[in-house]
């Protein structure tokens, strides 16, 4: 019988936020895939996990992929994790997944921890529909990516480093305008957790002067959607009438 794959969060911050049944979990797989062992490795030692580790990120899982399909369909379970929040949003995953269904192998995610969830709610725009984007082209594409989600009604959700914060605030204010809704989540669930809203020009103004740090989210409001203003295609048939009836009076 063949094991299972188990997409494990881990927090993106606060270490309080481990979930029970995913410390469970790691205890109980016969390995665990990190993104990072050296970064893992701090958080299996707080919980005192001991199940062995092995290296499995985005420069490596083309290579390593095969083997661990081997294991799975031999009866090996096996959990992967990354460096923080939910395995397969803007981290190594999808290949892994996508392989596992391609070979008629379960795969289960654990709820947990993500960065856009709470950088959303936070930001007090439209969260009932959204598009997460994750992090935008840097170079090739960029600029026509941007063009395309200019028009986008929906609430839209970024990440970015804070090296290229600013840089991105003001492509984003030059393509969508300065006067778009915005909000910059960083550091979530960690000591230096904040949130700054406003305008696109506004937050550009800020982070000018503030030179950020820590991990990013970007929240931007989608476009407007154009008020329609309903035509009576009868006024200039009332207007004609109004006049005649005043002519009348003045007879």
């Amino acid at each position: 019988m063949a094991g299972k794959l188990y997409m494990v969060p881990t927090p993106v911050g606060n270490l309080e936020d481990m979930t029970p049944r995913a410390i469970k979990v790691l205890n109980e797989v016969s390995l665990i895939l990190a993104e990072d062992t050296r970064t893992s490795a701090v958080l299996m030692k707080h919980f005192n996990i001991a199940t062995p580790m092995r290296s499995h990120h985005k420069f490596n899982e083309h290579e390593t992929t095969a083997g661990i399909i081997q294991m799975l369909e031999a009866g090996d379970d096996i959990a992967l994790i990354t460096d923080a929040g939910t395995p397969g949003i803007s981290d190594p995953g999808f290949m892994l997944s996508r392989e596992c269904r391609r070979n008629g192998i379960a795969v289960e995610t654990l709820p947990g921890a993500t960065a856009f969830v709470p950088a959303i709610v936070n930001s007090g725009l439209p969260c009932e529909r959204f598009t997460f984007e994750g992090f935008l082209p840097v170079k090739k594409g960029r600029a026509a990516r941007l063009a395309e989600l200019s028009v986008e009604p929906r609430t839209m959700i970024f990440y970015e480093s804070p090296v290229r914060l600013l840089k991105t605030l003001k492509q984003l204010a030059d393509t969508f305008g300065g006067d778009r809704e915005a909000s910059v989540c960083r550091e979530i669930s960690k000591l230096h957790d904040t949130t700054h809203n406003g305008t696109l020009q506004e937050l550009v103004a800020y982070f000018e002067s503030q030179q950020p740090r820590g991990e990013i989210v970007i929240i931007v409001a989608g476009k407007p959607v154009e008020q329609h203003v309903k035509v009576d295609k009868y006024a200039k048939f009332k207007n004609k009438y109004n006049q005649t009836d005043d002519s009348n009076e003045k007879d």
